[in-house]
């Protein structure tokens, strides 16, 4: 393998896992942010973001990656990624500014013959808005999944390359690089390719809406999902891989940006995005679930229950909380007693700190609750004894809707138990 000298720029989460995914692949790597407070941090082993096994890549890696606020270090590198994360608005608009003015800033100073490649996710238009020599700048689709980015970054399912003329082979130690994770390239237009990563999460929406919705029907007519989804997994048109789990509706920013774009784009266009529109609307509703549920059950006229929640997070492995459900449930239970945990994800800004008590650790969460909601599906919750929970609590709801708790199990202790896409408590 030819060992490449890289530079990633702007180290948010995007940019420091694929800094440290390069770096276990073998090449020389410098992670480069101008914030220089960070980048002395980065040094010191202190990181921004929380990912499974990124702490230990970086720590191990040293001698193939080191953090730099200095241009010199960009200057010297064959391959430049631009890679901050894109920052989106409460309607999935994003702002792109961030990488524009990291591009502005980095390739005046490419060596001759360096290649600069835009990682983060823009707009279909933006590499061509760029204004830079075709044989120089390429835009390569990004694989980040919150709580797998680093495993997604180290071991990729394939490489989408926008470039100026796709029939031109690419710089040579560009291709070296791409090669070294053995794993299928597909160059093509700018357009195409900044459009595809789009057209990947409308299908994955489409997959995660159609199990949401027809999980809820189940819990209206008798049915289980659960025991639907092996027949889903096998039919290889929808496949074992397939979102068919279902749950609160989609969180994190990225694929409701990427919503929000193709209905702008279609409205552009004059075209029709009402599917999509719909998908929106969709999650909206589902993101409620678990409020429906304790309207139902425990929040009558003048009660007054204290709440335990389970998770702050959107998913779990991450301490992302970006349009988290769990943040969603706990504003719209303002004024009511909760206790709250999380593994590693801290409460937002948009959360008063002194209405939500912050337990230290996941059973304390059920001290004297009258509810637990568990609202991320962290593996450590599944540990949780049923038994050792209803000792704790005041009341007996178990509301679980990723069913992170045998259900069974949660039954039997004499919980009652609630999770997506079953009628009512396991029995």
């Amino acid at each position: 393998m030819s060992k490449v000298n890289v530079a990633f720029v702007g180290m948010t989460h995007l940019g420091l896992n694929s800094a440290a995914a390069a770096a276990l692949r073998g090449h020389d790597v410098v992670g480069f942010d101008p914030d220089q407070a960070l980048v002395s941090q980065l040094s010191k082993g202190n990181l921004p973001v929380a990912e499974p096994g990124l702490d230990e890549a970086v720590a191990n890696h040293k001698n193939l990656l080191r953090f730099s606020s200095s241009l010199d270090d960009v200057r010297a590198a064959d391959v430049v990624y631009v890679a901050p994360d894109v920052p989106t608005d409460d309607e999935g608009t994003a702002d792109v500014q961030p990488v524009r003015s990291l591009v502005e800033l980095v390739s005046p100073v490419l060596k001759p013959g360096a290649t600069l490649v835009v990682l983060s996710q823009v707009q279909p238009g933006f590499s061509v808005s760029l204004d830079l020599p075709g044989d120089t700048l390429f835009y390569q689709v990004e694989t980040l999944v919150f709580g797998q980015a680093l495993d997604r970054a180290l071991n990729p399912e394939r490489y989408i390359v926008g470039c100026s003329d796709p029939a031109q082979p690419l710089p040579v130690q560009y291709q070296a690089l791409l090669e070294s994770y053995d794993c299928p390239v597909l160059p093509m237009k700018y357009e195409s390719a900044e459009l595809a990563k789009i057209a990947i999460n409308c299908c994955l929406v489409a997959s995660v809406t159609t199990a949401n919705t027809l999980a809820e029907l189940c819990e209206g007519i008798g049915a289980d999902w659960s025991e639907i989804v092996p027949a889903l997994r096998l039919d290889r048109r929808i496949g074992q891989y397939s979102y068919i789990v279902p749950g609160l509706g989609i969180s994190g920013g990225n694929l409701e940006r990427d919503l929000a774009a193709v209905v702008r784009m279609g409205a552009a266009a004059g075209t029709d995005t009402s599917s999509i529109a719909a998908a929106i609307s969709n999650s909206r509703y589902r993101k409620n679930w678990v409020l429906r549920q304790l309207h139902d059950k425990v929040l009558h006229a003048g009660s007054k229950p204290r709440i335990g929640v389970l998770g702050i997070a959107y998913k779990k492995d991450t301490a992302s909380v970006k349009n988290s459900p769990s943040v969603g449930l706990m504003s719209a239970l303002e004024g009511y007693n909760i206790v709250a945990f999380d593994p590693v994800a801290k409460l937002p800004d948009e959360i008063d700190q002194t209405t939500v008590e912050l337990a230290e650790s996941a059973l304390a969460v059920a001290d004297n609750s009258d509810v637990v909601v568990i609202m991320t599906p962290w593996d450590e919750f599944s540990e949780i004894a049923p038994e050792e929970l209803i000792r704790r609590m005041n009341g007996k709801l178990l509301i679980d809707p990723f069913a992170v708790i045998d259900g069974k199990l949660a039954h039997v202790a004499g919980l009652e138990y609630h999770t997506l896409g079953i009628r009512k408590a396991q029995h």
